[in-house]
Order: structure tokens, then C-alpha cells, then sequence
């Protein structure tokens, strides 16, 4: 898989990733602006506009006309908010990559923001901070992110709070757009059986006149820790969920990156991983559990999470706790254990790839967040070659008993030991 960039003249960055054998092309804008930029006052400001995007412009006046226009090539669209980004793609068959780019640039360019429709769609926002807030499985990382990283943009939720999404008006989506959706700070990118100097014509065509100007910054991280951290959110469920983890390095630091997501797999990553075998295959404490390595920049985490039996999560906890201290201080990770988890990361990015809408996330991701782009045979060699040197190094380094933290969500109202 082989990219290519241009820049064009108002600094938007356009990358094109033919895909020979396929039928179908994502077309990508994504942008710098996620709920990171967002001040108290306007917290769920970027999830709420992904949300207006479809809702209607100036030359497609409805969500109805934007829908049936989609609907009626077969394609699929929908938008993607995240903390440091937000993405907006049409998946369509390769024929109609230049109606999705027409379709798109006019959102971006000529979104109506009608107030009407913004009053409705505060209704659709509430009810799916009302499905986050019922699902423990799903809200568990918002809990522990809000643990790490405190009152701050990074620690609140991307969906943000009731009270702030109902006071929201359109001059509020129009300011912060005004402060983020320059052309400098978007890319566009299609991926799929497409010729590639024809995309570069259409997409010149359709983003060539976004205004480029000044764009504001995200407040930096201070990462302090000085002892374990709890942090319990009350609510009934016959299950509890629990997310144990560690702060580790931001998406700048390749040299522990890396061995992070292998020792995260290590951990977590599949059902024959050390924590999967001794928290659910041996001791039966709970139905789902996994580990992950996130990174934003500047921070980062590395994480466990567990839905487990309420009377023993406790034991649950503790089994964590133990295979963190087994990998960590006795060094009981082996050499098949490394190689599995190698070739477990290297197959799901692989298999991900089969799809044009994952391989252009790809590339616009490392585009807006690392200012670099790898192809994905650069990208497994980095993660080949990782040795067990690395991954000792990182799990003695970060995976540290003393500066635990623990979010969980059940009917507890003390905290626990562990």
C-alpha cells in the first residue's frame, strides 16, 4: 500500500492511497478539533457539530436531500469525534468518489446550522449521553480518563454535559468552527480503487477555495502522580466494571510506543493473553477482559479493563495486579509470549486494512496527530522489531504497583483496597 501527498495551496494536505482489487473508495476530511480544544462553557461543542454535519447546507438544504443523496448510490456516511480529531467520510463505490467529495466539501464550506434542527438534535445528544451513562462497559474509559487527567479538556467526556449541549446556540457552533476548521489544520484523503492524479484534480476542485487562518492551541498535559489513585462512580448493575492502568508516554515517544502495544497484548490482547487465561479461563471472575496502550499528545496509558462479578471484584482486581507485578518485577514474559503478541498486532492491523474506510483513518490520523506518515509494512516492521529487551524495559519502567489507578463503576460506596 503506497500513498501520495500534496499540499495545496491554502495548506490543505491531500493524500491519495490507491487500493488495486477493491471496488469500493472512503473519501476522508478530517480535522485538528476535538473535545481537547474545548473550554467548560462549550464542552461537547465537537461531538454535537459531527453530529449537525448531515443535517443540512446552503445547496442541500435538508438531512432528508443530504440522506437520499447518500442513500440513493448505495454508499454509507456517518462522523467520528475523538479527542484531538474529528473525521467526517462517505464509503461509496469507486465511481462516485467525486459526488462524495461534492457532498462533503459542501458540508464543511456551506453547513446551514439551521436553529431548529440544532434544537432537535440537542434532544438526539442528550439520549446518547443517556446511552453512554447505561452502558458501564462503554463508559468505563470516559471514568478512568476523567481520573488521569482530572477537570481538564483531555479528562472530560467527548459527549460532554447535558447542561452545556442544551445552551449551545448556533453562534457557538459558528465561533468554533471560526477557531479550528482552517484549511491548514484538515486533510482529505481517499482511499480505494482510484486514479490518483484524477483525485487530485477533484479534490483541488472541491477544497481549493477552504479558508486557511489562525488556529487556536490545546492547553498542555501536566502529567503528576505521586501515589495510587481510586475512583469510584456509584450505580446499580448486576456487574462492575473496572479499568487498572498506568501512565505511560504521548504518541511522540515512538522508542516506548511500540513496546507498549506489544505488552499490552501480552496482557490483554486476545483470549489466550495472561490476563484473559487468569481473571476469566481460570478463576471465571468475568465475562470480558482486555488491555490496551492509548496515547494522546503529550500522555498516554496503559489500561485493563474488566466486567466482573461484584462480590469478587476484588479478587479480580488483585489477579491484575499480580500479572502486572509478574511481567513488570519477575520477568516471566517469554519468548513465545513475544512472538504471539507480535504476530497478534500485526493480523488485526492487517486485517483492518481490508477496508478502504480503515486505511484512510490510517493515513489522515498520523497526518493531523504525528505531522508523519508511515505505510503499513514500515509500521509492522517497527512493531517486528521490537525484542524482549524493549518490552521489559517498559513494563518494569511504567507498570509501577505504587502509581496504580483504578476507575470503577457499580454499587460500591467506599473505595477499595488493592
Amino acid at each position: 500500500m503506497v500513498y501520495h501527498r500534496r499540499v495545496l495551496k491554502n495548506g490543505l494536505r491531500v493524500i491519495v492511497v490507491p487500493i488495486a482489487g477493491v471496488e469500493s473508495a472512503t473519501t476522508l476530511v478530517m480535522t485538528g478539533a476535538g473535545s481537547r480544544y474545548e473550554v467548560a462553557e462549550n464542552n461537547g461543542i465537537s461531538h454535537f457539530l459531527e453530529n449537525m454535519a448531515f443535517k443540512g447546507t446552503k445547496n442541500r438544504p435538508t438531512a432528508r436531500e443530504i440522506s437520499g443523496l447518500i442513500d440513493g448510490i448505495g454508499a454509507e456516511f456517518n462522523a467520528f469525534t475523538g479527542k484531538e480529531y474529528t473525521g467526517y467520510y462517505i464509503k461509496s463505490a469507486t465511481g462516485h468518489v467525486g459526488l462524495c467529495l461534492d457532498v462533503i466539501s459542501d458540508m464543511l464550506k456551506n453547513l446551514l446550522l439551521n436553529p431548529e434542527e440544532i434544537e432537535r438534535e440537542k434532544g438526539v445528544i442528550l439520549e446518547e449521553i443517556n446511552l453512554y451513562e447505561d452502558t458501564p462497559m462503554r463508559n468505563i474509559g470516559d471514568i478512568y480518563e476523567r481520573l488521569l487527567y482530572g477537570n481538564t479538556p483531555l479528562g472530560w467526556d467527548t459527549a460532554g454535559t447535558k447542561d452545556v449541549i442544551k445552551s449551545i446556540t448556533r453562534d457557538d457552533f459558528v465561533k468554533y468552527m471560526g477557531s479550528l476548521y482552517s484549511a491548514h489544520n484538515m486533510t482529505v484523503v481517499v482511499g480505494g480503487n482510484v486514479h490518483v492524479e484524477v483525485m487530485f484534480s477533484e479534490i483541488e476542485k472541491h477544497f481549493g477555495d477552504v479558508e486557511k487562518f489562525e488556529t487556536k492551541e490545546f492547553l498542555p498535559i501536566k502529567e503528576l502522580q505521586e501515589k495510587y489513585e481510586v475512583a469510584i462512580k456509584h450505580k446499580k448493575t448486576e456487574q462492575a466494571h473496572f479499568a487498572l492502568g498506568v501512565r505511560t508516554v504521548g504518541t511522540e515517544n515512538e522508542k516506548d510506543r511500540y513496546p507498549l502495544s506489544i505488552l499490552a497484548s501480552i496482557l490483554g490482547g486476545g483470549m489466550s493473553s495472561r490476563l484473559f487465561y487468569e481473571v476469566r479461563e481460570r478463576r471465571g471472575l468475568s465475562y470480558y477482559v482486555k488491555t490496551s496502550a492509548d496515547h494522546y499528545a503529550g500522555a498516554g496509558y496503559l489500561a485493563t479493563y474488566v466486567g466482573a462479578d461484584p462480590k469478587r471484584i476484588d479478587e479480580a482486581i488483585k489477579v491484575v495486579v499480580e500479572e502486572y507485578s509478574k511481567v513488570s518485577q519477575k520477568g516471566e514474559i517469554t519468548k513465545e509470549e513475544l512472538i504471539k503478541a507480535k504476530e497478534y498486532t500485526k493480523g488485526h492491523f492487517v486485517l483492518e486494512l481490508e477496508d478502504t474506510r480503515s486505511a484512510a483513518i490510517l493515513y489522515a490520523t498520523q497526518e493531523i496527530l504525528e505531522n508523519k506518515i508511515e505505510n503499513p509494512k514500515e509500521i509492522m516492521e517497527k512493531r517486528e522489531g521490537v525484542t524482549m529487551v524493549d518490552v521489559e524495559r517498559v513494563a518494569k519502567q511504567y507498570l509501577d504497583k505504587k502509581l496504580l489507578s483504578l476507575a470503577i463503576i457499580g454499587n460500591f460506596e467506599d473505595m477499595l483496597y488493592f
